[in-house]
């Protein structure tokens, strides 16, 4: 007999029934490394396709945007904003959605079931706006993309919902661990921003996901990050306490800075995408006249202020200027990523910083190298409002123990003046909530996620018409099921305890049975798919004002698509558990 059942336990099916249960490490485990490895390739051609026109217009840095004449440098944004714009007006208002801000939608109404349509825009799209210059990073698109390859891998093996949830998460840490070779940094960013949640058994896929992404990157672009720290980045003395409280308090103010800017600029922005996509590309090239450091990821520009070799002048001009930029990029709707921006801006806020500490106190302040690498952990943590990703990169980052410390304290101050001091909300949470879209996480909502419906819904069930009769009856309660699920006019209407006609058939002797009528527990349903979650059911019960949902195998009903019963019951016996 158990030769016979493995088969099936090893079939798609039983590997959807396990799934369906939150606590099914090795199955999760499974997903985390088919994300990894998908994500890691997506990302890769991602990369390899964004630095392509650049190296042919750049010979020799494809960052090094300021060898360019003014007519290139005021150009490249321009046309790739006609790009976009006629590419943007060729599809669907809905499939204009991308980034970040469209994988936290997804997830809080869809259930983690993103789109192709968008996914391949925002691929289209982030190729073309940082392949011509638009200042904003490539890892927003990264997350986008990497937490769509990896629900769709869910919805074409039709996944329950609670593990397509993971598998988003795990998308998105592997597609930041690919960005910056910072796998852990990727796992924390995608807990404490995508999932939002932190458990062991959603931990296990999202750090495989995120190795095996990094390794798929590292054969093409080395194992080194995306930064050239050097290596003494370290505090100098406790001397340094008072500018790390400065930094972080200024960083702050500059991150909350930054956040507005972006809801300002979009309250004035026109409401047609190629006026918008036009102004994005002639904003961008106007200041690229000035200083054309801003224009791309400028990591570059990060590299040259960590070695010091950025005037104090012009390191300040080019925080003001990418600030500037980047704002008017993302709230325009430009296809790009806020992240590295703000690593940007708090990379050149925190050489400023360093730069006065080192003029005011030459003997004990820190090389400005010191104030770099704090100043954009602490930019990146307060406009996110993800502190400890924002930690765990500059670890990754520095591959130095000692920066924790100072980092800790810099990161908390900035993170807290941005909140608590200007009352600035998380740079996603502000951009949905401009375009108008509702996102809210609860605890019930997030624990009622990690499960579907399969995990806890009775099989021991059987199917029939409202009025039967009583040998119809006697043959219902042959294999003692727990519940009866009636039908009605339209299909299932209510359902009864089995035990309840027993005891009728006790009591009375009539031939013919209304199970509408006979005395017993009975409980209206409505229906959701198998694939739901318990969130899902839960809502449905809410909505629908009843008190039990029967569980379709598929999305069409038909006689034999009912698989399960799940009751209010139920649901807050898990819960509480």
């Amino acid at each position: 007999m158990a030769i016979r059942k493995l088969p099936s336990d090893y079939s798609i099916r039983g590997f959807r029934r396990r799934l369906a249960n939150f606590d099914s490490v090795p199955q999760f485990a499974l997903l985390g490394i088919v994300s990894g490895l998908v994500t890691g390739l997506v990302i890769l051609a991602f990369r390899i396709l964004v630095e392509l026109p650049l190296s042919l217009i750049l010979a020799d840095d494809f960052e090094n945007f300021e060898s360019l004449s003014h007519f290139h440098l005021l150009m490249m944004p321009i046309a790739g904003g006609v790009a976009l714009a006629v590419i943007l007006n060729l599809v669907k208002p809905e499939t204009r959605r991308v980034g970040v801000v469209h994988v936290l939608e997804r997830l809080a109404r869809f259930q983690g079931h993103l789109p192709w349509r968008n996914a391949l825009l925002q691929f289209v799209g982030g190729v073309i706006a940082l392949g011509t210059g638009h200042s904003g990073g490539r890892e927003g698109p990264a997350i986008h993309l990497g937490a769509a390859c990896s629900s769709l891998v869910g919805q074409a093996l039709s996944l329950p919902n609670n593990s397509i949830r993971i598998l988003v998460g795990c998308g998105a840490a592997a597609a930041i661990s690919a960005s910056f070779n910072t796998p852990m940094a990727g796992v924390i960013f995608s807990m404490e921003v995508i999932i939002m949640e932190y458990t062991i058994a959603g931990f296990i896929p999202v750090i495989l996901a995120a190795v095996i992404a990094t390794l798929v990157n590292q054969p093409v672009y080395g194992s080194l990050t995306a930064f050239d720290v050097p290596p003494s980045v370290h505090m100098k003395s406790f001397w340094d306490l008072p500018f790390l409280l400065i930094e972080g308090a200024v960083i702050g103010v500059i991150a909350a800075v930054f956040v507005r800017a972006i809801k300002v600029i979009f309250q004035y922005t026109p409401s047609t995408t190629w006026l918008r996509m036009l102004i994005a590309g002639v904003v961008t090239g106007l200041v690229a006249l000035a200083m054309p450091q801003i224009l791309g990821q400028g990591y570059d520009t990060v590299n040259q202020a960590l070695a010091g070799e950025l005037a104090l002048t012009l390191i300040l001009a080019v925080c003001v200027f990418k600030l500037i930029a980047s704002a008017t990029t993302v709230a325009l709707g430009v296809p790009v990523g806020v992240i590295g921006p703000t690593l940007f801006i708090g990379a050149t806020a925190g050489g400023v910083i360093g730069y006065v500490g080192a003029h005011l106190f030459p003997e004990t302040a820190s090389t400005p190298a010191f104030y770099v690498m704090l100043g954009m952990g602490a930019m990146m943590g307060a406009a996110l409002q993800a502190p400890l990703a924002a930690l765990m990169a500059v670890m990754e980052l520095t591959h130095n123990p000692n920066i924790i410390l100072p980092a800790m304290l810099v990161i908390i101050v900035a993170n807290m003046t941005a909140s608590q001091i200007f009352g600035v909300r998380s740079v996603f949470i502000t951009q949905m909530e401009i375009l108008g879209l509702e996102f809210r996480q609860n605890p019930l909502s997030m624990a009622l996620n990690r499960a579907s419906v399969a995990s806890i819904m009775t099989r021991s069930f059987d199917r029939t018409k409202r009025v039967i009769t009583r040998e119809r009856a006697a043959e219902l309660l042959t294999d003692r099921p727990a519940w009866l699920l009636v039908d009605g006019e339209k299909g299932p209407s209510f359902i009864l305890r089995a035990e309840d006609l027993t005891a009728h058939l006790e009591k009375s002797e009539a031939e013919e049975i209304d199970l509408q009528e006979i005395p017993a527990t009975r409980k209206d349903v409505t229906s959701v798919l198998l694939q739901a979650t318990l969130a899902e059911a839960f809502e449905a019960l809410r909505t629908k004002g009843v008190q039990a949902v029967y569980v379709n195998r598929i999305s069409a009903p038909m006689i034999d698509s009912v698989v399960g019963i799940v009751t209010k019951e139920d649901i807050e016996s898990y819960y509480q558990s």
